[in-house]
Order: C-alpha cells, then structure tokens, then sequence
C-alpha cells in the first residue's frame, strides 16, 4: 500500500507519538476494505503505542476506520482511504490524537477549547480536491482539542449513495449535526469564527487598537505576500490585511510556470508564501475583507481601510493586492444551481461526476485542460466556446481533440442552466452562426471563463478601468498619491504568480520611495 521512501518517512513520524492510539477498523467485503485493511496493518507495526482492532458496530460507515486516544473520548474518523491529498490529513490525525502539539497559534486553541454545545461534523472531500484537506485537518484538530466536538471524513466517491441522498455536489462539503453547514475551503479560524458568535466583535476590538502602519498591504495572493516581503526588509511597520491568505492561488491544482520550481501545487505555494512572509515583522491580520477606502486629505497623510467587522486600519501608503475570483456566466440557473451541478472547480468536484455527462464552458487554457480532466472521470463532456475557435494552446487542444468522450462546441453561447428536483439537468445555448437553440441533458457545468478583479469595493474612490481593474502606471502608483497597486486587480497585463510577485515586490519598493520623499517634505516643513 505505501512505497518503501513514505513508510520510512511515516515511521519517522510515529516516533512522536506521546499517547498511546487505538485504529479501530470497519470493514465489509469490497476491495476498498482490503485497501484499507492494508494500510492499517501497515501503520500499526510503527509505534509501540499504536494498537488496530477490528469494529463489529452496526452503525458505522464501512469500510471506515477510527483514530482514538486510548481510554479518552478524543479521537477523529475516517470514511474511506484517505491517500491522496488526504494522506497529510492521515498523518496529522495519527499524530495529534497521539498528543503531539498543533501549530495552530494558543489564541485558537483556547478558542476552540471553550467552544460550548455538542457538534458532530461530517466533511464530504474527494481524493483529488486540493481544499478539502484544510478543512479535514482543521475539523480534526477541533475533534482533538474539545471532546464535545467529533468529526468523519468522508471519501464522497466511495459513498455515493450517501452524497445522491444528500445532494452533495461540490467539496469539501460540511454537515453539523445532520444539516448542511459550509462549502468549499475554510481554513481553521473560518470555521472558528463561525462558531464563536463574539469572533468578529472581539477581533475588530483588537484592530481598532493598531497604530498606523507606515505600509498596510490589502489582500494575501502572490501579490501582497510579496509587497509585505518587501516591505518589512526595509525595517518598516508592515501589515496584511487579507481576506484569505493565498487568494486565488489556494483554488489552483498544478503549477509549471513558477521559475525555478518545476511543479508545486496552489496550497503548497500559498503555505509557503506565508512561511516565508511570517519570517519578518509582518501583521498579518487574516479572514479581514475590506469594504471602503478613505484616501488621506493630504500627500503623506494617514490613508483609512474601513474593515467589513466595522475596524479601521491606518496606513502612511497602501498597497492593493485584492485579486480576483472566477467570473460567472450571469446566466438564468448559474446562481440557484451553484453547488448543485454548477462548479468552478474541476479538481475538486469533478470525482463526484463520475461516470456522469458534464459541460465545459470556456475554451482558454483554463477550460481545455478543465474538459482533459474531466474526460478521465466522467462519462461524456461537452466544451462550449463563444468564439469561433479555442484560445487554447495548441498542445491542449491537440490532447483535447483525440479524447473519444469529448464534444467541442464553438460559436455557443449559453443562455440557461437548467434544472429539476434542485439539481443541474442540462443548459440551453445559441448557435451563433445559424441563430438555432439546442439543448442539452447532463448533470454537471463546470465554468471556466476567467477571473474578475476584487474591486467592487473601490469604485468612486480610485480611478478603475472599463473592466473593473485598478489602473496602474510603471512604478505601481494608483491615481492617489500613497496608494499602489499590484497582482490580477491591476491593468498590469498577463494575470500569472511569477508576474503578480514581481509587481508586488515593486510596488512595495514604490511604496518605499514615496515614504522615503514624503518624510524629507515633512522634516523640511517642520524645519521651517
């Protein structure tokens, strides 16, 4: 089951058991039981204070298996083979029932501990999503550290009876006590936060308490962490505010083009980013979504980020890294089937289609290799481009083109998701050459039309292009003096990590020159 280089690894890993663990496994007679069966076996030899027995409970998913303290209530449970991206999760949770301390800052595991009431969680994640093993671990982890706290993950792939029944149709999908609770990548304090009701009140408290910074960085992507990077080298007071640290970033499967790394993956990179700007004096103030910029009256004033928990945050420049999302379709059906059949994320949800007939719609990179992955789970894909030809590179389509359960569709414009019984049934388009409709019959959508800058929340008090992007000379500098611009919300053109790093790390060095200017103007008006 685990190659000779990961068992050694592993085995190194259980020397750090502190308390004895008991896998309590259920099995039933299905290969995947075998599997399983298997990697137990394999995992209980590795530690004196690892012990595996066999679950003869009716009421237990199978085949499933349990991770529990010995002769305490704390333990965490698996539905299925947690391999995979998974497989992290695994050996987190074999270490922490096992009483090996969590790096989670003691703030939140304080918080946590005094969580009150019962919570029974059930995380439904597919081996392939590169999100759901942050909620995974965060949820185990809580499982941990609170006894009335318990959580299953559940491999949805494996139960698709359960997800038919429960009309999962995205992951990591959440259940709190029977009822569906949250979707999609939430890190530790998210989910927290959502359980303590006094998180917001009690963080804004502690913002309104900063002083002013001389550089305050808006939003945590590529971007920002480079700006913060740069920033704090220069030995000035430097903050962060994001909404999610990594952004746009944490969504991403494989990454080719980062120069010097060959192959990484989205939350690998955002982990590191974050390693890396934590090794300066970086504030680094996360789950913060900014609502209203208020410019300084004055060159060298203090600029105001009005936070969307009511807290204010002061800055002598700023350097906005907001980012951006997947665009949407605005299409009839788009929003009320979202999570029910509609996705943007094919690695993530594309398992839970297996066997299915999905559509594509986009025919750029992103779209292409969408469709190329989705053909080795699915049962059939439609892609459906609005212009008369894909935009893709051509290698993808020459890949895209000799899959056998693959259609390409251009000159379609779609107009509707259609839906029954509150789930995805099929889509209308317009053929764009002829004028004719057509429809047709699936059950999933994956859109894949790009991505559109976070900047709603700047109109009227900066200059925006046509498109919604903040316009930005050669040094960064926005149409008010102080505040600088970087990364995918910018007119900067080619929206990729290595060039959203490189603007980030000049428009901290912008941000730099401008306080440098402003602080000789100050002294020489004060002088006189």
């Amino acid at each position: 089951m685990l190659d000779a280089n990961i068992k050694q690894q592993l085995q190194a890993y259980m020397e750090k058991l502190q308390q004895p663990i008991e896998l309590v496994a259920a099995y039933d007679d299905s290969k995947k039981s075998q599997e399983l069966n298997e990697l137990l076996e394999e995992i209980e030899p590795m530690s004196e204070k690892i012990s595996l027995r066999t679950d003869d409970a009716d009421d237990v998913r199978r085949p499933s298996f349990a991770i529990n303290r010995v002769g305490t209530d704390i333990g965490v449970r698996f539905a299925g083979i947690p391999m995979g991206h998974e497989f992290t999760s695994l050996v987190l949770a074999l270490l922490q029932v096992g009483g090996h301390p969590s790096k989670a800052s003691q703030e939140v595991i304080e918080q946590i501990e005094n969580l009150e009431g019962e919570f029974e969680f059930e995380t439904y994640f597919s081996l392939s999503c590169q999100n759901c093993p942050d909620v995974v671990q965060a949820l185990n982890l809580m499982s941990v550290l609170n006894a009335n706290i318990r959580h299953t993950a559940i491999d949805g792939a494996l139960f698709q009876d359960e997800v038919e029944q429960r009309e999962v149709m995205a992951v990591p999908s959440v259940f709190l006590n029977g009822e569906s609770w949250g979707q999609g990548r939430m890190t530790l304090e998210e989910i927290v936060a959502r359980l303590d009701t006094r998180s917001d009140e009690k963080e804004a408290e502690k913002i309104n308490q900063k002083d002013p910074f001389e550089v305050l960085v808006i939003g945590g992507g590529p971007a920002g962490a480079a700006s913060a990077i740069y920033a704090a080298r220069k030995g000035i007071s430097t903050g962060i505010a994001a909404e999610r640290f990594g952004g746009q970033v944490a969504d991403t499967m494989g990454i080719e083009n980062l120069i010097s790394v060959p192959y990484t993956e989205g939350p690998k990179l955002v982990s590191a980013m974050e390693q890396h700007v934590r090794e300066y004096d970086v504030d680094i103030m996360n789950m913060q979504r900014a609502e209203k910029l208020i410019p300084a009256s004055r060159a060298g004033g203090l600029h105001e980020v009005r936070l969307a928990n009511g807290a204010s945050l002061k800055a002598r420049s700023l350097i906005l890294s907001t980012g951006a999302r997947w665009r949407q379709m605005g299409v009839l059906g788009e929003e009320e089937y979202r999570n029910k059949g509609v996705a943007y994320c094919p690695h993530c949800d594309g398992p839970l289609f297996k066997g299915k007939r999905v559509a594509v719609i986009g025919g750029g990179n992103s779209g292409v290799e969408a469709a190329i992955d989705l053909a080795g789970i699915v049962g059939h894909v439609t892609l459906i481009e609005f212009a008369s030809e894909m935009r893709a590179d051509e290698v993808l389509q020459k890949k895209l083109r000799s899959l056998k359960n693959v259609e390409i569709i251009v000159s379609g414009q779609t107009n509707e998701i259609t839906g029954e019984n509150g789930r995805v049934n099929g889509l209308n388009y317009t053929d764009r050459n002829t004028g004719e409709q057509h429809h047709i019959s699936l059950e999933g959508v994956f859109v894949q039309i790009g991505l559109v800058p976070n900047t709603e929340w700047l109109k009227g008090d900066i200059e925006l292009s046509k498109h919604g992007e903040i316009v930005v000379n050669d040094r960064n500098e926005t149409s008010i003096p102080g505040i600088f611009a970087a990364g995918d919300a910018t007119t900067v053109p080619y929206k990729q990590i290595v060039i959203s790093m490189g603007e980030g790390s000049k428009a901290a060095l912008s941000a730099f020159d401008y306080l440098i200017r402003n602080s000789v103007e100050e002294d020489s008006e004060d002088a006189a």
